[in-house]
């Protein structure tokens, strides 16, 4: 064998198997499946999931949590690679900070005052703070696992994007079952606890995503 064939042949070796591109595909579609899974046969829909439909406020909560869940993903998976600029990647996001709070505005503006605080603590505040972490649980592990055959520059940060995919995928599930539709409830309680999950995230990276 000529030394360029044998080189070749070690490099061809030397390949992983799966790239992580194609690792992070998988975990996302995992994840996705395992948050399905437990939200299908635990939780379910609301009763009246058939009106809800045809409610704004009721599909406004997935065009939040969806376009979230999008972008983390895309950003965690560009941060799995090492040398990638992070404020880039990180940017994005602010679309979804601005379509939460054009929500919150039209909301303030169609509501009286004197109902602005009730529809905030709504009345599935409880739930939303158990369910959302519990449902983000298989997506977090599923982008864990991704992320250690990547190699990311900034450990933590990249955990946290996978806290905040996980959370914003468990958060579309759990929207399908939330009866309190107001962005103003989405605005505190969704975001409290998809923190919840993005800390736990964050913490899980430092220790697991280390290189």
């Amino acid at each position: 064998m000529r030394t360029d064939d044998f080189i070749r042949t070690l490099a061809a070796d030397s390949q992983p198997r799966w790239r992580f591109g194609r690792v992070l595909r998988a975990a996302t579609v995992a994840g996705v499946l395992t948050a399905a899974a437990l939200f299908f046969a635990a939780i379910g829909f609301r009763p009246d999931i058939a009106e809800a439909l045809e409610s704004v406020r009721f599909l406004f909560k997935f065009a939040v949590t969806i376009t979230l869940a999008v972008i983390a993903t895309v950003a965690m998976g560009a941060l799995g690679r090492p040398g990638t600029p992070v404020a880039a990647r990180l940017l994005p996001l602010a679309l979804v900070v601005a379509l939460l709070a054009g929500g919150v505005g039209l909301e303030l503006i169609a509501l009286p005052q004197t109902q602005w605080m009730a529809d905030m603590i709504g009345h599935n505040a409880r739930f939303c703070l158990t369910l959302i972490p519990l449902l983000a649980i298989g997506p977090l592990a599923c982008f864990m696992a991704a992320l250690r055959r990547g190699a990311p520059s900034n450990p933590g940060l990249a955990g946290a994007l996978a806290g905040l995919a996980a959370s914003a995928i468990a958060a579309s599930f759990y929207a399908a079952n939330c009866d309190d539709d107001s962005p103003l409830f989405v605005m505190l309680w969704y975001s409290i606890a998809i923190a919840m999950v993005t800390t736990a995230g964050y913490l899980l990276g430092r220790r697991l995503l280390r290189w």
